[in-house]
Formats: C-alpha cells, structure tokens, sequence
C-alpha cells in the first residue's frame, strides 16, 4: 500500500506540473494582453510589460512562475486589482467558497444517505417513491431554482434569513446558499445509494449475515452501507470539488465574495496571474481529492487494499 501512495503522490505532482505548463502555453497564445487599456501607448505597454516580466521568453517566465508559486507567490493581479499579490485576494474569498461549499457537501451527504437508506429498505413503498421524486428533483433543476425559490420564501417573504450574504452573519447567510448547493448532491447521493443498498441487500453475504443473526443497525452500518460506499464516494469526489470552490450562479444570486466569481472577472480582464493560480488550485484540489478517494477505498474494502498491493509488486 505504501508503494502504491508512493507512486499515485508522484504521478499526482507530475500531473499538476502537466496541467500548470498547459495553462502557461493556452494562456500565452491566446489573443489579447492584461494591458488593454486604449489610453495606453505603445511605448507604456512595452514598459508595463518590462516590469512584470512579460517581455521575457516563455520558458524563462514558466520557470520563474514555478520557481515564485512554490513559496507560495502566484504574482500580482495585473488589472482586477493592480499589484494586489495573489494570494492575498485568494486568502480573503476562497475560505468564504469552500466553506459554504463543506457545509452544502455535508448537508447533501448526510441526508442524501438517509433518504438512499430509507428507501432502499422500504424498496417499492411509498417512502421510496417519495425518495425518488426528491432525487429526480434534485438532479433536473439547476441550483439557481432552489436559490431563487428559498431567497422569495425563507428570505424575503418570512425573512427568516438574510437575501445576500453579510461578512457580518457569515453563518447565518450562508445557509440558504448551502441549501441551494446541497441540493444536487442529496439527489445524487440519495439515488446512489439506493441502488447499490438494493444490490447489497440481495448479495448471498448479506443473506448469510442475516442467518447468524445479525440484524438492525450493525447490519445496515457494518454489511449493508459500507459495502455500497466505493461507487458512493466515487461518484461524491468530483462533486466535493465542484461544490467547493464556489459556483458562479449561487455567488451572484447572494452576493458572496467567492472564488467563482474573481475567476470570471479575471477571464473578462485578461488577468492572466489570478487565471492560471485559481485553475491551478481547482486542479489540486481535484487531484487530492481524488488521492484521498484512492486511500478510502482501500480502508473501506480491504480487498482493495491487497489487490493494489499485488499489482504493484
């Protein structure tokens, strides 16, 4: 196993390097520059360009922008916010993304759960018809009709909670939000875990579990819910990443200071250095998700664990 987390950290950098030189080269031949200002002479634009060092040839500039991003220095914002370094805008709007984007992974995983539960064990009653309409719901509309419909209702008509975000109650209006992205992710974890409870609970083992008398929670928990755990955080990965690193929509509906929407604003204005750091973040964020994944894998099925172990050696 440890040969095998060995290898995947590795090809795990080596892609990051991958993914960082094609942002680099996509960024460098696209049409436009960050200095596109029309009061702009030639001359101003060619010391503009001395001075942020984008005079100099690309490999010299690709390995400067390694060598600076590895202590943390991913530049400055050229027009967004000029000479503001990176990360400080980072710092100050992508905590506000992942956590609303943590609470709406949590809140949609656990009630997902519970409702794939429930409507696997009650298979073709009420309950799992019941679950199925909320999952079909769920995936069909897009989380701006639940921001909308939760900010007319709870917002704005019982005013139980604030219509746009305040760095003054970050938690209090931060929820409607966390619903509106929730929503997705319930669905999905709700009609993935009915499905593969289903196929669980009609499994020889389960049936042989149940002949020595193991019954009630410890037979959901320990046989039931952990076997039908791989395709459930297979399919939750990708959405963790997504969910947390903000989405657009949600951010402009409530006016939240998020990650999403810096990165449109600096495609708009060709901001080339805030482009490059907040896809590479996305990245990494999506690569160590998907190492983690790797490592639950093996804790949740050990058989997992010994097949990788005999692959590698």
């Amino acid at each position: 196993m440890k040969k095998y987390l060995l290898k995947r950290i590795l090809i795990s950098i080596a892609t990051l390097l991958i993914i960082l030189v094609i942002l680099f080269l996509r960024l460098e031949f696209m049409p436009g520059s960050p200095f596109n200002d029309e009061k702009l002479t030639t001359a101003q634009v060619e010391l503009l360009n001395a001075k942020y060092g984008l005079d100099k040839p690309v490999l010299v500039r690709f390995g400067n922008y390694v060598k600076n991003m590895l202590t943390g220095d991913f530049g400055v914002s050229y027009t967004i916010s000029k000479n503001t370094p990176i990360s400080t805008l980072l710092m100050s709007r992508l905590p506000i993304s992942v956590k609303i984007g943590g609470q709406a992974v949590l809140l949609g995983t656990f009630f997902g759960l519970i409702l794939g539960i429930i409507a696997a064990l009650k298979h073709n009653t009420i309950w799992d018809t019941l679950t199925t309409v909320i999952s079909v719901i769920g995936v069909s509309l897009p989380s701006y009709v639940f921001a909308l419909g939760l900010s007319y209702t709870l917002g704005f008509k019982f005013e139980l909670f604030p219509l746009l975000y305040s760095s003054k109650l970050p938690f209090e209006s931060s929820i409607l939000p966390t619903i509106s992205l929730s929503m997705f992710t319930l669905a999905s974890i709700a009609r993935f875990t009915r499905t593969e409870m289903i196929e669980v609970m009609g499994s020889d083992y389960i049936q042989l579990a149940e002949s020595k008398g193991i019954s009630g929670i410890h037979l959901i928990v320990r046989h039931q819910l952990r076997n039908a755990l791989i395709p459930i955080i297979t399919v939750l990965a990708p959405l963790i990443v997504g969910l947390m690193t903000g989405s657009l929509v949600i951010e402009k509906i409530f006016s939240i200071p998020g990650i999403g929407s810096l990165l449109v604003t600096a495609i708009q204005s060709n901001d080339y250095n805030v482009i490059i750091a907040i896809a590479f973040i996305y990245s990494a964020m999506y690569i160590g998700i998907m190492l983690l994944v790797d490592i639950l894998y093996g804790v949740i099925d050990p058989r997992i664990r010994l097949a990788k172990e005999e692959s590698h050696e």
